[in-house]
This record gives structure tokens, C-alpha cells and sequence, in this order.
């Protein structure tokens, strides 16, 4: 899987960060240290941890992966990865 989206809220923005949907890789989300968790109303799961996006970004570089866009959206800023 090269590409990775995380993202969190403005006023979130020292974590926790949202760092994979349900079908995201499980391999990659222990190393991570993230959790799958469903928000009540939602049909659907997301992992998640407790470290700030700046955190999880410097993981994710150590493992191969750069920045390929970043973005707000509302009150949410999502960044997307790629692994060669």
C-alpha cells in the first residue's frame, strides 16, 4: 500500500491523528502504534494515535514514505504520503 492519508482536527493539532481507514495496512499501523476505533454514528472504522501529526510524519519518513500533498479542509488538515 504506497499511499497513506492522515489527518486531524485544527484544534487537535498536537493528536491524536488519524492514520488509517479500516482497510489500511495492519503491519503498518502496529508499527504506528495506532488503534482501530468506530466513532458512534459512523459505519465504519479508522485507526488513530495519540502523537501529533509532526510525530507521525517523522515516523512515516523514517519508513520510506514523503509528503506528496497537504491540505485543510473545513477545520481538518489531511496530508497524503507515497511510498516508492
Amino acid at each position: 500500500m504506497p499511499y497513506v492519508l492522515i489527518s486531524t482536527q485544527i484544534r487537535l493539532e498536537v493528536g491524536p491523528t488519524m492514520v488509517g481507514d479500516e482497510h489500511s495496512d495492519p503491519h503498518l499501523m502496529s508499527i504506528l502504534g495506532a488503534t482501530k476505533r468506530s466513532t458512534l454514528g459512523n459505519n465504519f472504522c479508522e485507526y488513530y494515535v495519540n502523537d501529533a501529526p509532526r510525530v507521525v510524519l517523522d515516523k512515516l519518513e523514517s519508513l520510506g514514505y514523503r509528503v506528496v500533498s497537504m491540505t485543510g479542509v473545513g477545520q481538518t488538515l489531511v496530508w497524503c504520503l507515497h511510498r516508492e
